[in-house]
């Protein structure tokens, strides 16, 4: 784990320990940057959705396994 310093103002910090329910600063900055990772993972899913193609079926995929074989 890293340690590390930053300057944030108190009013962010009180607002967010209140949204997030946190019991304390670093659990509160945790919690909202696992959030933020997470969102801006979704919106790329979510950008991609009808931009691929699959030509195989999922039964395909599930009982034509050539590994198995």
């Amino acid at each position: 784990m890293s340690r590390i310093t930053i300057t944030l103002p108190n009013s962010l910090i009180d607002e967010l320990l209140t949204v997030i329910d946190a019991k304390s600063k670093t659990e509160a900055v945790i919690k909202a940057i696992k959030d933020e990772i997470r969102t801006k993972k979704k919106k790329k899913i979510l950008e991609m959705a009808g931009k691929m193609e699959f030509n195989t079926t999922a039964d395909d995929l599930r009982h034509k396994d050539k590994r198995l074989g």
